[in-house]
C-alpha cells in the first residue's frame, strides 16, 4: 500500500530498498545485485572525483584564511553540495525512505556575507566530514562488492587465462609455494570462483545498505536539526491554524449578520406591526403572519447552512463514510465513493477530512470540467495498534493543470490537514486526469 503523499523506493528487482531479496524468485534476486554490481563501480569511480572535491574544498578553505579565494570556495561548495545531493538519492532509494537536506537558507548580500553563512552552517562541515569518509569506506563497501564479483569470475575462467598468458605470470596463484604447471593443474583454482561469487551474492544488498546508512548517517539531517525543523512547522502550522480559525469566525459573523440575524430583525418587525393593526385591519395582518412564517422558514433554513458549515450534522450522526456519500449525492457531477474503513475516527479528524475532501470535491467542479469524479477513503492501522494513516484520494477526469501554489482552494486544503499533521500532493498534468491524495494520521475506534 502507498500512502498518498509517499514516495515508494524499490529497486530494480521489484523488491521493496532496503530490504533483503528473500521471498523473491531467484531470477529477481541476480537481476537486483547485478543492478548493485553496476552502482558499486559507479560509487567506487565516483569516490575519485569525491576526494578530488575534498582537496578542492581544502584548498580553496586555506586560500581565503590567507584572504583571497571566496568565489572558488563558494564555487566548489555549491559543487560538493550538488554531488552530496546525488549520493542523498541512492540512499533514499536503497533505504526506502527520502534523506532530506539539511542545508541553512543562504542569505543575499556579498560573497563575504554568503561565506559566512555557509561556513557557520552544521551542514556544510558534515559534507566535508562525509568526502573524508566516502573517500575511504567507498573502498570497503562498494569496492569490496565488485572485487569479490570480479574475483569470482577470474577463477571460474582461470583455465582460460593461464592458457592465454605468458608462462610468467597467473602460474604461482596461492604463492611462490603453489605453483601451476599445466592447464589441467590450473582447474583446481576453478572451485574458488563460486565461492567469491555466492559470498559476493550474500553481500551485495547489505553492503549496498551499509553504504547506504553512512551516507543517511552523515548526509542526513541531525536529530537537532530535524527537532528545529519540526519546531519551525509546528509554529507556521499554528500560525496557519489561528488564522483559518479567525477567518472562520468572521466568516460565521458575517453570515450571522448578514442572513439569519436580518431576518429575525424583520420578523421582529412584522410581528409587532401584525400586532398594532390587529384590531383594525385583520386582512392585513394574515399577510403579515404569512409574510412572518415565511421569514422564519428562510431563518431556519439559512441557520441550517450555517451549522452544516461548521460541523455537518450527517458527519455526527453517520460518521465519515455516511457524509461523504451524502457529500456526493448532492454533487452535480456523477460521483463515486469507496471507503474502507474500520470503525469511527476522532472527531477533529473526521471534521478535517470530510472539509478537506469537500473542498477538493468543490474545486473539481469549479475547475476541472469533468464527467465524472471518485473519492476513495482508506484507514490503515500499524500492525499491532489502533494507529495508522487515513488516506483519501479525489480523482477527476477533466482538463488537469492543478497545481497547490495557483490557487487558495489546495492551499486552504494543505493548512487544514498540517494541522493534523497530515500531507496533500496532487497529480495533475495538462489534459488530465487529476487526483488530489491526502493523508492524515490518526487512531480508529
Amino acid at each position: 500500500m502507498t500512502y498518498p503523499g509517499e514516495r515508494r523506493f524499490t529497486d530494480g528487482a521489484g523488491t521493496l530498498a532496503g530490504h533483503s531479496a528473500s521471498g523473491v524468485t531467484p531470477r529477481a534476486g541476480l537481476a537486483l545485485r547485478v543492478g548493485l554490481l553496476g552502482w558499486s563501480l559507479v560509487l567506487l569511480l565516483g569516490s575519485i572525483p569525491g576526494f578530488a572535491l575534498l582537496t578542492l574544498w581544502t584548498t580553496s578553505l586555506t586560500v581565503v584564511a590567507l584572504g583571497v579565494g571566496v568565489p572558488l570556495t563558494l564555487l566548489s561548495t555549491v559543487v560538493v553540495r550538488w554531488f552530496a545531493d546525488l549520493h542523498r538519492q541512492w540512499a533514499a532509494d536503497r533505504l526506502g525512505e527520502p534523506v532530506a537536506r539539511s542545508y541553512s537558507p543562504t542569505p543575499d548580500g556579498g560573497w563575504a556575507v554568503r561565506l559566512r553563512a555557509v561556513l557557520r552552517d552544521p551542514a556544510t562541515w558534515r559534507d566535508w566530514a562525509w568526502l573524508a569518509v566516502n573517500s575511504v569506506t567507498g573502498w570497503f563497501t562498494c569496492g569490496l562488492s565488485f572485487l569479490l564479483f570480479l574475483c569470482g569470475v577470474f577463477y571460474l575462467s582461470y583455465p582460460l587465462v593461464f592458457a592465454l598468458t605468458p608462462p610468467t605470470v597467473f602460474r604461482t596463484p596461492l604463492g611462490n609455494g603453489f605453483r601451476l604447471h599445466s592447464v589441467q593443474e590450473s582447474f583446481a583454482m576453478v572451485p574458488f570462483g563460486p565461492v567469491l561469487l555466492l559470498l559476493w551474492y550474500t553481500t551485495a544488498v547489505r553492503l549496498a545498505n551499509l553504504n547506504a546508512l553512512i551516507v543517511r548517517s552523515l548526509l542526513g539531517p541531525t536529530t537537532q536539526a530535524q527537532l528545529r525543523a519540526r519546531v519551525a512547522q509546528l509554529a507556521v502550522s499554528r500560525a496557519e491554524t489561528v488564522d483559518s480559525r479567525a477567518g472562520e469566525l468572521r466568516r460565521i459573523e458575517r453570515d450571522l449578520h448578514d442572513g439569519a440575524q436580518a431576518r429575525l430583525v424583520s420578523l421582529g418587525m412584522s410581528l409587532g406591526l401584525a400586532e398594532q393593526l390587529l384590531p383594525q385591519d385583520p386582512q392585513a395582518v394574515a399577510e403579515l403572519l404569512a409574510e412572518a412564517r415565511a421569514s422564519t422558514a428562510g431563518a431556519l433554513a439559512e441557520l441550517r447552512d450555517l451549522v452544516h458549515g461548521i460541523h455537518p450534522p450527517v458527519l455526527a450522526d453517520r460518521g465519515l463514510d455516511g457524509a461523504l456519500k451524502a457529500l456526493a449525492l448532492a454533487n452535480p457531477i456523477p460521483t463515486t465513493v469507496v471507503t474502507r474503513l474500520p470503525g469511527r475516527l476522532p472527531a477533529p479528524v473526521e471534521s478535517a477530512a470530510y472539509f478537506a475532501v469537500a473542498e477538493a470535491l468543490t474545486n473539481a467542479v469549479k475547475h476541472a470540467e469533468a464527467q465524472h469524479i471518485g473519492i476513495t477513503v482508506e484507514f490503515t492501522a500499524h500492525p499491532g495498534t489502533t494507529a495508522g494513516l487515513l488516506t483519501m484520494r479525489v480523482s477527476d477526469d477533466g482538463r488537469g493543470g492543478a497545481d497547490i501554489d495557483a490557487g487558495t482552494g489546495l492551499r486552504g486544503i494543505a493548512r487544514r490537514l498540517s494541522a493534523f499533521d497530515g500531507a496533500l500532493s496532487v497529480d495533475s498534468p495538462p489534459g488530465g486526469p487529476t487526483e488530489a491524495r491526502m493523508s492524515l494520521p490518526c487512531a480508529s475506534s
